[in-house]
């Protein structure tokens, strides 16, 4: 599984944009989830969007990425991306603390 957070900034919205991402904004909401989430500023010019991307055995960042910037494309709001950040969570160890008696 890969979380993939893609910063940018709108490019041209329309009004119908515009009040389709105010309607379904939530500051509190910023999961990763396959379809992916926005969050950004009040003004809507700049976005993070989080995206959680499957992975398969050979998978890497680039493919990832790919996938994460396909979701974006669904949501059909023009975009430029600034900066693209991916976690391999394949590659995240978990410590967990022993019991203590």
């Amino acid at each position: 599984m890969f979380r993939v957070t893609i910063r940018g900034t709108f490019d041209g919205l329309s009004d119908a944009d515009r009040a389709a991402l105010l309607a379904g904004a939530d500051a509190f909401v910023a999961a990763f989830t396959e379809a992916g989430t926005f969050t950004g500023d009040a003004g809507l010019s700049a976005f993070t969007f989080r995206c959680q991307v499957p992975a398969d055995p050979g998978d890497g960042e680039r493919e990832a990425t790919e996938r994460a910037v396909a979701a974006l494309d669904a949501h059909g709001y023009p975009y430029r991306i600034l900066r693209v950040a991916v976690t391999d969570m394949r590659d995240i160890k978990i410590r967990r603390k022993g019991r203590r008696h």
